[in-house]
């Protein structure tokens, strides 16, 4: 029995307010093949909890977390701890370092604890040792499909946990994964882990199916699963039981493995087809096109598909041959593939991109595929139906209205028309084109003027376009007067709207200034258009009244306003640009 012994105690000095960080060990010596349990338990509650590093150990579960508040006679009592399962790496005098935790805004330390590891021990058969229970009831098996397949044939291998009703299986963690090497693998996703019925060596088991992979062998011979290693915490029943009667369970924490499985991968047959090129399974051919019947220069796609069920991932659809008057160009590759336990299904093909380039009949033959059959153990050749492009108009080539039923002929580039390059004039009568001096001719010295001349007329042009600055400025005071006669227009309409009528009043406000002042946007203050308007010996009334109008426009979005003050505002507004414009 795996009694747990208390070691290493750091306590703060106090009556009620001491704090207890220690260390529990399950055992202080152990065998080679066997797990140690560890716990740092705390009678208050911390923060920041820091483990050691298990130098020696590999952590094969945990931290499980544990929680325990009770009140007894009206006083507290508290424990938290943190549990791990240690597998020791070898022999000798291990140690368990320091873990820290911050309670109460001050760090605590366990002292370091040293484990003596001896030689593998003998697993005791005593039927009431929880370790022997678990060993004689907990079992993990690795299902292979098929363990002599052909090379590239799927295969699975499941991977299944059995436990005997007996015992109570609470946590599972992976430790050792196989990473199948010399096979392609896919791990089949599982939903959720469910408990099922079955039977192992004759006996009634539970069990569940923890793993799940199709793997394909890319290689000959023997080849070699390594195992799959789990850690398990089991609950054991024990023959005691607390005070209320119930029975006492002790957690024993347990590795198990599938160990390896050796496959025995069979060289496919010798002697195999040109167009076998490493298809294993049971397939179909397509060959299909988009449309038969076309116009020179138009295009249509055509699709070379596999489908059916095996090593779909692992090869490609065969190549699409076609006349050289069909211009062919790269292959769009796509996928359509599932994989389940029984290994790939689906299909796979090459979309080509066919041009015909002259009128005519084009035929695109039969494509040809090769793939070895697992069930029959023989190769099979496939051919897909053969397709007729007739190309109702373009260019005409001698060749392409005469038939042919040799392949070769039609693959071999079609030859022009006779016809097709006469425009070509074969008696040019060309000219020397330094029969005389270019230089100091006429033609040189007019493209030696004609760069001035053009400078000349740019100059003439920029000018006559060219404006002063006075006329600019009334350009630009008609411009703006005309949009703060349309923003007063805008108010206009809005007399019944306050929120509109407002906004359009401070536009026309602002543009009016803006082509009489010269004011931007970031100068529009009521301080600084008091002393432009003073500097134009505007009035004291007049700017005095156009201030009051941007004040109304600022409080008229807080507060309501009446269709008397509306109407002023609009008159107000229409006085005082008339009598700014005036004196400006």
């Amino acid at each position: 029995m795996a009694f747990l012994l208390q070691f290493s105690i750091v306590q703060m000095t106090g009556q009620e307010d001491s704090v207890n960080f220690e260390t529990i060990l399950s055992k202080k010596t152990l065998g080679l093949n066997e797990n140690l349990r560890v716990d740092f338990k705390m009678n208050k509650d911390g923060d920041n909890f820091n483990p050691p590093d298990f130098k020696g150990f590999r952590v094969i579960g945990g931290p499980n977390q544990s929680v325990s508040n009770m009140w007894v006679n009206g006083k507290r009592t508290f424990s938290k701890s943190y549990s791990y399962f240690l597998s020791p790496l070898g022999k000798g005098s291990l140690t368990i370092g320091q873990a820290t935790i911050e309670i109460d805004g001050q760090v605590f330390k366990t002292l370091p604890l040293k484990v003596n590891v001896s030689e593998s021990v003998s697993i005791s058969k005593d039927p009431d040792d929880p370790s022997y229970i678990v060993n004689e009831n907990l079992h993990l098996v690795a299902e292979v499909s098929n363990t002599n397949p052909f090379l590239n044939e799927g295969i699975s291998i499941i991977y299944k946990l059995y436990f005997s009703p007996q015992i109570n299986v609470t946590n599972v963690g992976e430790i050792e994964t196989p990473e199948f090497e010399n096979f392609w693998s896919q791990n089949i996703k599982i939903p959720r882990l469910q408990i099922e019925r079955g039977s192992y060596k004759g006996d009634s088991y539970n069990y569940v199916t923890w793993k799940k992979t199709v793997l394909y062998p890319q290689k000959t011979d023997k080849l070699e699963i390594l195992p799959l290693s789990l850690d398990v915490s089991v609950d054991v029943p024990t023959n005691r039981r607390d005070f209320f009667g119930n029975r006492i369970y002790n957690q024993v924490s347990k590795k198990v493995t599938a160990g390896k499985r050796i496959i025995q991968v069979k060289e496919l047959p010798v002697n195999s087809p040109e167009s076998f090129n490493g298809a294993v399974g049971d397939f179909e051919i397509d060959l299909r096109t988009t449309k038969t019947d076309l116009n020179a220069s138009e295009s249509l796609q055509a699709t070379v598909e596999i489908s059916g069920k095996g090593n779909l991932k692992l090869f490609s659809p065969p190549s699409l041959q076609v006349p050289s008057s069909l211009e062919k160009y790269d292959p769009e590759y796509n996928e359509k593939v599932s994989t389940n336990i029984t290994g790939m299904k689906g299909s796979i093909s090459n979309t080509y991109t066919l041009v015909p380039q002259f009128q005519g009949k084009y035929p695109i033959n039969a494509v040809e595929f090769t793939f070895f059959n697992t069930s029959s153990k023989k190769y099979e050749t496939l051919k897909s139906k053969e397709t007729v492009i007739n190309v109702l108009e373009g260019p005409t080539s001698f060749e392409s209205n005469k038939p042919s039923t040799d392949s070769s002929i039609i693959s071999n580039n079609i030859l022009p028309s006779i016809n097709q390059f006469k425009f070509i004039k074969t008696n040019p009568e060309l000219i020397k084109i330094n029969s005389k001096p270019f230089i100091y001719s006429i033609s040189f010295y007019l493209l030696l003027l004609l760069p001035i001349v053009i400078m000349i007329i740019i100059i003439v042009f920029f000018k006559s376009k060219k404006i002063t600055s006075s006329e600019r400025e009334e350009h630009n005071s008609r411009r703006a007067n005309k949009l703060a006669r349309k923003y007063l227009s805008e108010a206009k309409k809005n007399l019944d709207k306050k929120d509109l009528f407002y906004v359009s009043l401070e536009k026309a406000l602002h543009n009016f200034l803006k082509s009489k002042l010269s004011i931007e946007t970031t100068d529009y203050s009521k301080q600084r258009i008091s002393e432009l308007l003073l500097e134009k010996n505007i009035g004291k009334e007049p700017k005095q009244l156009f201030i009051t109008l941007i004040e109304n426009c600022e409080y008229a979005r807080y507060t309501p306003a009446s269709n008397v003050a509306i109407n002023k505002d609009y008159e107000n507004a229409v006085k005082v640009i008339s009598e700014i414009d005036k004196v400006i």
